[in-house]
């Protein structure tokens, strides 16, 4: 992925966390986020994200499994930063599903556009796919216009 790119990507996500600040959810840090299975929920992302993602998280045991995310230490994200769209819309709070829905759909679309302005196939996983197989996580290897 290209350096504009990723920083296009990061550019999205602080618009994104802009607009989950401004909505005003509440968290009290359980870590129930992120764990997948007991809380009955599949953390999806795209492979713009995953490559971001793996480009800047900490390294991780394989294989991953669906049932919780391994940035999670404690009830906190080690990945933070880079951590994918779903991650930082994803709240607890029950008056802020609706919200959350709204702003999940607008801005995934606008990575889907992104990706189709790079040339880059458009892949959409869960975590632990891309985790277990980092190189399908590089969708700029393999061009839209290629498929």
């Amino acid at each position: 992925m290209s350096e504009q790119t990723r920083r296009l990507v990061l550019e999205l996500y602080a618009e994104v966390d802009r607009e989950v600040a401004a909505a005003g959810p509440v968290c009290v840090a359980s870590g129930r986020c992120c764990r997948f299975k007991e809380y009955g929920h599949v953390l999806y992302l795209s492979g713009l994200e995953a490559e971001v993602l793996l480009h800047s998280a900490p390294a991780y045991e394989q294989p991953v499994t669906p049932e919780f995310c391994p940035f999670q230490k404690g009830n906190l994200c080690t990945a933070r930063e880079p951590r994918p769209l779903g991650c930082r819309v994803y709240y607890c709070d029950p008056n802020y599903q609706e919200t959350g829905n709204r702003i999940t759909e607008k801005y995934l679309h606008r990575l889907k556009e992104l990706a189709q302005q790079e040339g880059l196939a458009w892949q959409y996983a869960p975590l632990h796919y891309f985790l277990n197989h980092p190189e399908e996580a590089t969708p700029l290897a393999r061009r839209a216009s290629e498929e």
